[in-house]
């Protein structure tokens, strides 16, 4: 159970990946530069883009601005669904690392599970990874069947599944089959796009004397799960790294499970269009 902010999950391949990380979806140009900054003079060392966010750029200004060396971070970005295929995928990597100013990813995902154009994605990323340029290879947005085709068709393990994971969708077979295969799970959205009104998320955020939020990372990191709640603010990125004070009890825990309603705030990845 992470104690610290510093505390990192070990990959299948050896490699070290923080709890707890920062994510920069819908930050606008300008305030990715000031949340990077803000989260890596808070203690954060993780950070995770995508290539459709179009916020790579900012990153790395992030990044330069907090004056930190590049081996204490660690970053992610993912290939897009209208990039997916071999060769297109190991070009959007050469954009991707040029828009970052890095010479090494810590993490690549394959954002979307594409039809017909996954296996062939993933398979760029064997090489990316085989030639060095990538610590490690993972996923996003994979059920357990998108798993199963890809490792009847890889050689490489993947090493994270991101997948959209709250209080209100636990994901418990995906988790489990994570859990099984060696697979890091992490989680998108946590906070649920601050729907965090529910009575019993504010019961606890009472008895811990911890907001809502607060109550919900806490609830990932106890469940093993890698987490990355998105804020631009100070002091919002600040506060959601204010969790490793405290421990929510075995009881609580299985409250906040409890509240699953197989919910997606986002699309779910057997339907989705773009």
């Amino acid at each position: 159970m992470a104690t610290k902010i510093t505390d990192r999950s070990v990959l299948n391949n050896g490699v070290e990946m923080p709890w707890l990380g920062l994510g920069v979806w819908k930050a606008k140009e300008g305030n990715e530069t000031v949340a990077v900054r803000s989260a890596i003079e808070a203690g954060y060392r993780s950070v995770d883009t995508a290539a459709v966010y179009g916020n790579e750029e900012g990153v790395a200004e992030g990044i330069r601005q907090a004056g930190i060396d590049r081996d204490q971070l660690f970053i992610t970005t993912k290939v897009w669904n209208a990039d997916q295929g071999y060769e297109s995928t190991l070009k959007a990597f050469d954009v991707s690392m040029k828009k970052l100013k890095l010479d090494t990813l810590d993490l690549y995902l394959v954002h979307w599970p594409v039809k017909d154009k996954f296996v062939d994605t993933w398979k760029a990323l064997e090489k990316l990874y085989r030639d060095g340029y990538v610590r490690a290879i993972g996923v996003s947005n994979f059920h357990i069947h998108h798993l199963e085709e890809l490792r009847k068709h890889s050689e490489i393990t993947p090493v994270v599944n991101q997948v959209e994971y709250h209080p209100l969708l636990t994901q418990k077979e995906l988790h489990a089959y994570c859990k099984d295969c060696a697979i890091q799970l992490e989680a998108w959205s946590p906070l649920m796009q601050g729907n965090l009104d529910h009575p019993l998320l504010v019961e606890l955020g009472q008895k811990y004397g911890k907001s809502p939020a607060q109550i919900v990372i806490r609830w990932d990191l106890q469940n093993g799960v890698v987490t990355i709640p998105k804020s631009i603010t100070p002091a919002r990125i600040e506060q959601n790294a204010d969790v490793f004070d405290f421990a929510l009890s075995a009881e609580d825990v299985d409250k906040i499970s409890a509240l699953n309603e197989n919910k997606r705030f986002g699309p779910d990845p057997d339907n989705f269009d773009f």
